[in-house]
């Protein structure tokens, strides 16, 4: 059973990138963190020397391993404080060229994944009334980039939910956070992201050179998991959470200029989105 003064993490996808970086700095903070991998052997080296720590195996398109591993969370800790749906990956195609089979695989990951990962521990912080979620999305959750439309598709509609989830958590103490990296020096691009060549001419000056610079980008991003780690913790500790963190200036740039230009174009349609209505 965990000490009540301390948080109880609960990290999908610890192998590599942001749930590896988030890990390390929540089990030397001292607080009980439960690491999850496919295979949870290579998360032997990150949980080396620390009692706080528990590994888990965990695909989470596979609802038994789920439930198995939020059962072992809560044997061992009592209870989960702070979950991070972290676990994911990319899939790159032009919209006509993409492949039915990427496309479904990568929602049940990115979308179906972790809707059932956020059922599995919502009746732990019902019944506390107390809790956080963070899912991580991405600047893709705002913006449809050439190139990356299904992956966007999957971050859009975890946003989607994560605007329910809040309204519905809310009265029950529930918080809810969707994290929105830009790029980050992770191996994202090398490991966690597929890709369909593009084969239409048509699309290679949109999508086939988004793809290859997104591919050619990898070890040369801005972004510093290790401080958006530190950004996450942040964010879990104030007394008002927000909704939304973005993380990095690219996409702090990106979205609130995405934003500014769609509220302006639903401003200028204001008499014909009006007009819409039964007259009064």
């Amino acid at each position: 059973m965990a000490d009540v003064s301390s948080p109880v993490w609960f990290i999908t996808g610890c192998s590599t990138g942001f749930g590896r970086e988030l890990a390390k700095l929540t089990l030397d903070r001292g607080w009980p963190t439960i690491v999850t991998a496919r295979d949870k052997s290579r998360l032997a080296d990150l949980i080396a020397g620390y009692d706080n720590a528990l590994a888990v195996d965990l695909d989470v398109t596979d609802q038994a391993q789920i439930d198995a591993a939020v059962k072992a969370a809560e044997d061992k800790f009592g209870r989960i404080d702070v979950l991070v749906n972290n676990a994911g990956y990319g899939y790159q195609a032009s919209l006509e060229e993409g492949e039915e089979n990427e496309i479904r695989d990568m929602f049940d990951a990115n979308v179906f994944g972790l809707f059932a990962m956020t059922r599995a521990v919502l009746p732990g912080m019902r019944a506390r009334r107390k809790g956080h979620i963070l899912n991580l999305t991405s600047q893709a959750g705002f913006i449809g980039f050439a190139g990356s439309g299904y992956y966007a598709a999957t971050k859009h509609a975890v946003e989607g939910f994560s605007d329910a989830l809040a309204a519905e958590g809310a009265p029950i103490g529930i918080k809810v956070t969707c994290v929105a990296p830009g790029p980050f020096r992770t191996d994202w691009a090398g490991r966690s992201l597929k890709q369909t060549p593009v084969k239409i001419a048509e699309y290679q000056e949109t999508a086939g050179n988004r793809m290859t610079a997104t591919a050619g980008y990898s070890g040369q991003q801005p972004g510093d998991p290790v401080r958006a780690g530190e950004a996450m913790i942040k964010a879990t500790e104030a007394q008002n959470p927000p909704r939304h963190l973005v993380l990095g200036e690219l996409a702090y740039n990106g979205i609130t200029g995405k934003l500014a230009e769609r509220l302006a174009e639903i401003e200028s349609w204001k008499d014909v989105s009006l007009s819409a209505d039964f007259p009064k």
